[in-house]
């Protein structure tokens, strides 16, 4: 299965790269417009059609193998669940819920940088707001 899905994708990768190559070098419609008016070089407004030459020919069969591969990738992708015998999406299994963070029982906090086991009275731990500050400290003096 997996082999399968490597090859759809490689083959899709190539079909895109030569579609682009191929786009890039045909030659636009309307790059003769400018020429069938005054130069006379057609016969209509547009310039003559003329029949589907190769590349236009080779770049039509190359988007039909890419759409193709699209469409094999969407099904491949879609299937899977199925074929693995999970069955059921990330929405229908349950949350999975976090540890409880430890604290010990006596009510003390630990610090952290602190000799191992060292805690402290709740209290203490507590951060400790800074001053309102003016700015003034932030002025070096001279």
């Amino acid at each position: 299965m997996n082999l399968l899905l490597n090859l759809v994708v490689a083959l899709q990768i190539l079909t895109a790269l030569v579609m682009i190559g191929l786009v890039l070098i045909q030659h636009g419609k309307g790059a003769d417009m400018g020429a069938s008016f005054g130069s006379g070089a057609s016969g209509s407004l547009f310039g003559a059609t003329g029949s589907a030459n190769f590349l236009s020919r080779s770049t039509a069969v190359c988007a039909a193998v890419f759409f193709v591969c699209t469409l094999a990738l969407a099904f491949l992708s879609n299937d899977r669940g199925a074929r693995t015998g999970s069955g059921s999406s990330v929405l229908d299994r349950p949350a999975a819920t976090a540890p409880a963070a430890s604290v010990p029982a006596t009510g003390a906090a630990l610090i952290p940088g602190a000799a191992s086991g060292t805690a402290v009275p709740a209290a203490s731990a507590a951060p400790v707001a800074p001053a309102a500050s003016s700015g003034a400290g932030a002025v070096p003096s001279k």
